[in-house]
């Protein structure tokens, strides 16, 4: 156990975030000064104590093992602007000064705890999902590469590798949204929240086909809804991108994929839209029937997601189908006239080394799909893979690094460039998740929703909608209930939740 007390509650979240990116199996408790008194908590159950001193001008660290000072920092914070001070045990800081003030606190707590470890972390202090948005925003005012990859390594402590990574990934973004009118425009996603299975390390809205059929058509009706309200409301603005996803979309039948698409045609204005995206993900859900429909339905983009080519690992992770039928899958797509086909990989999962991820890279090389979306397994809270997690102890996989380098190397050798990045918690070595691409093959709406570049409407269960304001400042976000009996009998609740934010992000 890691102990951690802040004299005052302030960043506990970006404290929490590092000391967890240097410990990933350790549990974090933060305390005040009554807690151990209160807790009888025994000395003998800490193993590194971790003290957080905030003052106005100044922060104080001090590491602990066993009771005993092993280490100790501080560190002057500099402002700008003067006259701040700690006011009722809380920092008065401007939002300007808290940016320096937290970057200072985790630059300092970050070099302690690499001492301490003998660990540096590739991303440096940055713990956030969407690291791009620095380089993008410095970009935005015209800096020099070199000053904002010198500002990624002064700033944050990122290593060269990353911040090489970073700003050629926000250069694309970049160029790419520069020829889309963004800002005058917004994005749908649309939920489709059942799946074939729902796979071991997944966390997402996801409800089994088979056990939910007799629930779809009244999921439809109530989706058919949300769609004709919302689209009542958003006429003075253009649609730039639609995503189905879920849950996997194709486990509606070829008719219900046709209703759906044509209720989103019928009742959104389609005329600026530059990509309409459907997750055909599971090949056990895709029917020659199916793909067809999405084609005549003007469906530019799909992805067809295998996560690994390795036969043991799809049936370890919960994916009822075979390779054989990944490869069927792709095939049909691409006679069906698909020729923009995304395939999703999962570097980390249970069991995995490296032989066999080589082995999944030279498989989908036979297929040559137009993008490569490589994720690092991050195993969420309420996934299989975490709750039962004692049934896969063994099967951790120890050369995570080395396989997801040979996926970049692969890439950059088979032509594909990287486009949009993300990060997650509990990731696998602290690594990331990259979108790669043929020229021209890019998925628009991942960089717009990785970018927060303008407001995303998410209808359906689990879906979770973003307003995003004219000056980009600030960011409001509306969650649909994940039930799919919920979402049908609450679905004028859904409604009303967004009322009010597209009137005000929309007038």
């Amino acid at each position: 156990m890691i102990q951690v007390e802040l004299s005052i509650d302030e960043f506990a979240y970006d404290v929490r975030s590092l000391i967890q990116a240097f410990y990933p199996d350790k549990k974090l408790v933060f305390i005040d000064s009554d807690y151990m008194l209160n807790n009888n908590m025994l000395k003998e159950d800490i193993e590194l104590k971790i003290s957080v001193k905030y003052m106005e001008h100044f922060i104080g660290l001090s590491f602990f093992k066993n009771g005993v000072p092993i280490l100790e920092n501080s560190v002057e914070v500099v402002y700008d602007i003067k006259n701040t001070n700690s006011f009722m045990g809380k920092l008065n800081l401007t939002m300007e000064q808290r940016k320096i003030y937290k970057n200072e606190l985790k630059r300092l707590l970050y070099n302690m705890l690499s001492e301490v470890t003998g660990q540096l972390l590739p991303w440096g202090t940055l713990t956030g999902i969407r690291p791009t948005k620095i380089p993008m925003k410095m970009l935005e005012e015209h800096c020099k590469e070199s000053d904002i990859k010198k500002h990624m390594s002064e700033e944050y402590l990122c290593s060269k590798e990353k911040a090489d990574l970073c700003v050629n990934i926000a250069k694309k973004e970049y160029d790419i949204l520069n020829k889309i009118d963004y800002e005058n425009g917004y994005s749908i996603y649309i939920g489709i929240p059942f799946c074939p299975t729902t796979c071991l390390y997944c966390s997402f809205t996801s409800y089994s086909i088979d056990k939910y059929e007799d629930q779809v058509e009244d999921y439809l009706k109530a989706l058919f809804m949300e769609i004709e309200d919302i689209s009542s409301r958003v006429h003075n603005k253009k649609l730039i991108t639609v995503y189905l996803g879920g849950g996997t979309p194709t486990t509606l039948n070829a008719d219900q994929l046709e209703r759906v698409l044509v209720k989103i045609k019928t009742s959104f204005p389609m005329e600026h839209v530059r990509e309409l995206t459907v997750e055909a993900g599971r090949p056990d859900s895709i029917t020659i029937d199916k793909l067809k429909v999405l084609k005549e339905q003007g469906v530019t983009r799909i992805s067809i997601n295998p996560q690994t080519m390795n036969q043991k690992t799809l049936d370890v992770i919960g994916r009822k189908h075979t390779v054989d039928q990944i490869i069927e899958a792709f095939h049909m797509a691409r006679q069906t006239g698909h020729d923009n086909i995304n395939m999703d990989l999962i570097i980390g999962l249970p069991g995995e080394n490296y032989e066999d991820v080589s082995y999944t890279l030279n498989e989908i090389d036979k297929l040559k799909p137009d993008s490569l979306t490589v994720h690092t397994l991050a195993i969420k809270r309420a996934a299989r893979l975490n709750t039962n997690k004692e049934q896969y102890m063994e099967m951790t996989p120890t050369d995570t690094i080395k396989m997801f380098t040979l996926t970049s190397e692969y890439a950059m050798n088979a032509g594909y460039k990287p486009y949009y990045l993300y990060r997650q918690k509990n990731m696998a070595d602290n690594l990331e998740n990259i979108g790669y691409s043929k020229e021209g093959k890019e998925g628009i709406y991942n960089i717009l929703i990785m970018e927060e570049k303008h407001t995303i409407i998410a209808l359906g269960a689990g879906a979770s909608s973003k307003f995003v304001s004219q000056d980009g400042d600030l960011i409001e976000r509306s969650e649909n209930v994940k039930s799919v009996k919920d979402y049908i009998e609450r679905v004028n609740e859904m409604m009303e939740r967004k009322h009010l934010l597209i009137e005000r992000n929309f007038s």
